[in-house]
């Protein structure tokens, strides 16, 4: 409620008048539902440069500068900075980090944040295809509790009878599903979820980046070309030969490998990296995006070698966590030399090869205000002090204890270290 009215209504002036028709078809409806107080759920469908954050940003200047309350919510960090006042949907709505059939959200009636969320006007939830159906059960009936107090009847209405937009692309990448096959990952998406029956869906397929005046004809039919090409992969209608993920790339869009094809990558990433990699401006529009973390870390693991600077290696402390099993003595049986060895996503390994000027990323949600996310690109600038690349500011990033969310041993790891890994190549989720 402290936004600055004067200054979001100015600002909405702006931004409204730069709405195409496509956007502006749902922006009136979605300010319609608000309006009218009545319940609605809104998916807003398009590939990327359509514009769907430009039209986020004007519903929520325009919500807010009629002195609404608007949250503003992504699936992951990086996403969430991008959004004015934007948090994570896990840490807006305390949603369990292990999700199931039967889950609600840690918010008990009667509390500031009920209270929060009885008075909101729109929840707004960004890449909300990334999120697991479930998760959004557990806001819907977290909600219809919350809010049939002021009226038994919102118990009976999807989000309690909020007004909720989802945005998102589903030719992009849909929940992880562990060992999970096509039909698993397809099966956790938010299109089989009870609530899709009360979804009212919206494509936008405008490439507002074409319209921009300040392109050349030659920029403008390359981003054309390309836009068109991605389409097509997105909707299965480039497969080749005998089945339907063989693509032909066309070879202005491949590296032609030499000696070292790992090395050729770099070099046409990064040209020039041994004497620019502490320079922000030159590492903030680079990256090599790899399917896998085992290739992820086979980059980075070749390029930190080739930088100049003193090698600082950090080991983590790891334990078993004595709650995480019935077991007696179970420490005995797996030793800490063989702890070390293990690796999991979203931890840390046991080892951090570290140098001053290091390109690296923040595993950890530590401080969102300052931008201090999961997936933050920061420079070492001294050891274990980091500085942003976007803002400037110098941060600290202590140790801390971390544990898998699940694992596929007998016990659950305890894992004290950084919350960073070596970015220069990062997985294509991340990204």
């Amino acid at each position: 409620m402290s936004y600055d009215v004067s200054s979001l209504k100015r600002e909405h002036e702006i931004l409204i008048s730069g709405l195409n028709n496509e956007q502006r078809v749902i922006y009136n409806s979605i300010l319609e539902a608000i309006a009218t107080e009545r319940e609605g759920m809104f998916f807003v469908y398009g590939h990327g440069g359509t514009g769907k954050t430009y039209l986020y940003r004007t519903i929520l200047s325009g919500i807010r500068s009629k002195g609404k309350i608007a949250l503003a919510i992504a699936s992951s960090g990086i996403a969430a900075l991008l959004l004015p006042g934007g948090r994570t949907a896990h840490s807006r709505f305390h949603i369990p980090i292990n999700v199931n059939d039967d889950s609600t959200c840690d918010i008990k009636q009667r509390t500031q944040v009920a209270e929060l969320l009885s008075k909101t006007s729109i929840i707004l939830w960004d890449d909300a295809l990334m999120a697991y159906r479930n998760c959004f059960a557990a806001v819907d009936r977290t909600l219809r509790d919350i809010l049939q107090i002021e009226d038994p009847q919102n118990a009976k209405k999807p989000f309690g009878g909020k007004v909720v937009v989802l945005g998102g692309d589903f030719r992009k990448i849909l929940p992880v599903v562990r060992k999970g096959r096509r039909e698993d990952i397809v099966q956790s998406s938010i299109s089989k979820s009870y609530l899709w029956n009360d979804c009212h869906v919206f494509k936008i397929q405008t490439n507002m980046k074409l319209l921009q005046n300040n392109m050349s004809e030659i920029e403008t039919s390359s981003i054309k070309d390309f836009s068109e090409w991605i389409l097509k992969i997105g909707n299965g209608e480039l497969g080749v030969g005998d089945g339907d993920n063989n693509i032909s790339i066309p070879s202005d869009l491949i590296i032609q490998p030499l000696e070292n094809p790992m090395q050729d990558i770099i070099d046409n990433t990064y040209p020039g990296l041994e004497n620019k990699f502490t320079d922000p401006n030159y590492l903030q529009d680079r990256a090599i995006l790899a399917p896998t973390n085992e290739v992820v870390e086979e980059l980075n693991d070749y390029i930190v070698p080739s930088l100049n600077g003193e090698v600082h290696e950090y080991l983590s402390s790891d334990s078993i966590c004595k709650a995480s099993s019935n077991v007696l003595d179970q420490d005995i049986l797996y030793t800490v030399e063989f702890l070390n060895t293990l690796r999991f996503p979203r931890l840390p390994n046991h080892k951090l090869t570290l140098k001053i000027g290091l390109f690296v990323m923040l595993l950890r949600n530590l401080n969102q205000n300052e931008g201090l996310c999961n997936g933050t690109r920061l420079i070492i600038t001294r050891l274990a002090t980091l500085t942003s690349t976007n803002i400037g500011k110098r941060v600290f990033i202590p140790r801390i204890t971390l544990s898998p969310s699940d694992s596929k041993w007998p016990f659950v790891l305890k894992r004290r270290q950084f919350p960073i890994s070596v970015c220069f190549a990062m997985t294509i989720n991340k990204s």
